[in-house]
């Protein structure tokens, strides 16, 4: 399980203290479908790192009893002058996994070839996205972290991603956040909407949708 009770993040700017999120409470349960809505800027993505682990928050508490993904396609845990197989050791090394068994699917599945054996600060954008987003199918987490995006790469490689995330780990937790309607609608159990640093909670993804378009208006 998952839960954040009474979370609070602010960021400090030239005018002051400004608050992300306010009071936060969430609680995401093994193979549970969650997706996020929100305007940008409203702090999705933020709540995203926080939920991971990727970045600190002042107040409240969060308890993780599942392992958690980074952000899916998150390449900023990367050491630029190391390659992109020595990121991967390292990584590995973090998570216990198996060093041999996850270098042959990353390379495979990465289809970087060459360029393994490169440092990071050479990769394009589209490269690092697609090494990190082998590496979180290489280590097996009992909840995926899907920041906006979720594949990386031409229609083809989109084709594999969403088949290694969505139907061979269809029974993980997955936190999801999507402006896409038909894409919450199909991988989501409900969804909650992020407001002014408040989070409302909607059993049924319609509901959720109809209070988020008024947000709009």
């Amino acid at each position: 399980m998952i839960e954040l009770v009474d979370v609070s993040k602010f960021y400090q700017t030239r005018r002051g203290s400004k608050p992300v999120l306010e009071g936060i409470n969430l609680k995401v349960t093994p193979g549970e479908r969650l997706g996020i809505l929100g305007r940008n800027g409203a702090g999705k993505s933020t709540l995203i790192r926080l939920i991971g682990g990727v970045e600190s928050f002042q107040r409240g508490q969060i308890n993780r009893t599942m392992t958690v993904s980074w952000p899916l396609a998150f390449a900023g845990g990367f050491h630029y002058a190391l390659t992109g197989l020595d990121n991967l050791r390292f990584i590995c090394r973090i998570y216990n996994v198996d060093i041999a068994r996850a270098t042959g699917f990353v390379s495979e599945f990465s289809e970087l070839g060459l360029y393994l054996d490169e440092p990071i600060r050479h990769y394009s954008a589209g490269m690092r996205a697609r090494l990190a987003f082998a590496i979180s199918m290489a280590i097996e987490f009992d909840c995926f972290l899907i920041d906006e995006v979720v594949a990386v790469g031409d229609p083809r490689f989109h084709v594999r991603c969403n088949y290694e995330l969505f139907e061979k780990r269809s029974d993980r937790a997955k936190i999801i956040v999507s402006h896409d309607v038909n894409f919450i609608r199909a991988h989501c159990s409900r969804a909650v909407v992020l407001l002014d640093g408040k989070l409302y909670h909607f059993d049924e993804i319609d509901d959720a949708y109809r209070f988020y378009d008024q947000t709009l208006q």
